[in-house]
């Protein structure tokens, strides 16, 4: 049996709660205990640690038997969260798949007017290294604080967040005939992919705020294309702070603050 895409009358991709348990192989007389527990558990979605919201994760369903059986439409990120807890034996199958669904509808279709200018706000602002740096000292004291104050497993977590390790820029300068050796990551970023270095900024910000890897590498991935389109120059202002320079210490407090108002994804 497939797992079938519907589409909800807000135009958003759905499953509905039955169809989902069945593809799972999930026991039939086992149904009204999971489906209460699918709407009451705790997920991590993309704004944030919650309980699923009526009319904005899930919605009833009208079945003409709807005394015999409850039914619900789940939204895409709601029924992913659901395989993965499952104890479903080919679950990912249907995680990847459901993961594939967010992807192509794309993070950035649910963005407002006021959400794209913040975006491009904070493009304009990681055009700063000193910016930048100050986004990932947060993100790294937000991981020592959830690790207890250890750090040593820091730089693995921060490759797989982003998506790469420092070998894949080492061989991706190779490809491009440029030098690597001495070089620091955001050097080597500078030389074979500069707006990297933007989607880097950006992840580090949205992780320091506590928001989900998935969610972050989206905003990083928009910011990044942004940049591109408008051709953002990037600056390494850390040399040239003086006197009559702003403190880029305070910056990333302010923008944290002002993208928690603006930046909320609806459902």
């Amino acid at each position: 049996m497939d797992l079938q895409i519907l589409i909800s009358k807000k135009g958003t991709k759905v499953v509905t709660a039955t169809n989902l348990h069945q593809v799972l192989q999930l026991l039939d007389h086992h149904y009204a205990v999971n489906i209460k527990k699918w709407l009451n558990d705790l997920y991590e979605f993309r704004d944030g640690i919650r309980k699923p919201v009526l009319k904005q994760d899930f919605a009833p369903r009208k079945l003409q038997d709807a005394l015999l059986i409850e039914d619900y439409f789940l939204s895409i990120e709601l029924a992913k969260q659901i395989v993965l807890r499952s104890n479903s034996k080919i679950k990912l199958k249907f995680a990847k798949y459901l993961l594939s669904l967010e992807e192509e509808e794309g993070i950035h279709e649910q963005f407002d007017k006021e959400q794209v200018l913040a975006v491009l706000d904070l493009v304009k602002s990681m055009s700063s290294v000193s910016y930048q740096e100050n986004c990932e000292r947060r993100h790294l004291k937000v991981y020592e604080d959830r690790n207890g104050g250890n750090a040593s497993n820091w730089w693995q977590h921060r490759a797989e967040v982003l998506g790469y390790s420092p070998r894949d820029l080492h061989e991706m300068a190779q490809r491009q005939g440029k030098t690597y050796n001495g070089k620091s990551q955001r050097q080597l970023l500078m030389q074979v992919d500069k707006y990297e270095m933007i989607r880097t900024g950006v992840i580090d910000l949205f992780m320091a705020m506590g928001k989900n890897e998935h969610y972050a590498r989206a905003m990083g991935d928009m910011a990044k294309a942004f940049a591109e389109e408008l051709q953002i120059e990037i600056y390494d202002d850390r040399e040239a702070v003086n006197l009559f320079t702003p403190s880029a210490s305070a910056e990333p407090v302010i923008e944290m603050k002002k993208l928690e108002n603006v930046l909320r994804m609806s459902a």
